[in-house]
């Protein structure tokens, strides 16, 4: 697997952000906003059959999948793409509830019964996606030049 990190990709994959995943429909590209769990050194993703993106993947398993931390007013511009194939298979109850928790909180009382009922529940895919290659840059520099930026996000991720 080639990897070129610019900084520890947790950073970024453990908060609570939406993905894009890139699939391929008849050789055009298609883009799927997704929210995703970490684990194992791979991406999660949860679907159903019906889901446009789950046929373009049973179709041509090669994805790209990119996350952007952004800030404007702490200067955190921080981007993690992973491109590998996706695998599909039975959902995880154990592992829908922690990508469910990471989006909702860790109080599933609080979860909103219409999102579960529509959303969540009829959740019957599990996609995992092994990296063939990941790549992660801190453009933070934007706001404070290339020479601050590492000690700026620090202070920034800190706060």
């Amino acid at each position: 697997m080639f990897v070129q990190k610019g900084f520890d990709i947790d950073l970024v994959l453990t908060k609570s952000l939406m993905a894009h995943l890139s699939t391929v429909d008849k050789g055009e590209p298609r883009d799927s906003p997704v929210w995703f769990i970490w684990e194992e050194s791979c991406l999660w993703i949860f679907g159903t059959e019906k889901d446009s993106f789950i046929k373009r993947i049973k179709q041509e398993a090669r994805v790209a999948v990119g996350m952007v931390d952004f800030d404007l007013q702490k200067g955190v511009l921080m981007h993690v793409g992973i491109r590998g194939r996706a695998q599909i298979g039975k959902v995880s109850p154990e592992r829908l509830f922690r990508f469910i928790s990471k989006y909702l909180g860790d109080d599933s009382k609080s979860w909103n019964p219409w999102f579960m009922t529509n959303i969540v529940n009829p959740l019957n895919v599990m996609v995992q996606i092994v990296p063939k290659s990941i790549v992660a840059k801190d453009v933070s520099f934007f706001k404070t030049g290339p020479n601050l930026a590492s000690s700026e996000i620090s202070k920034n991720l800190s706060e």
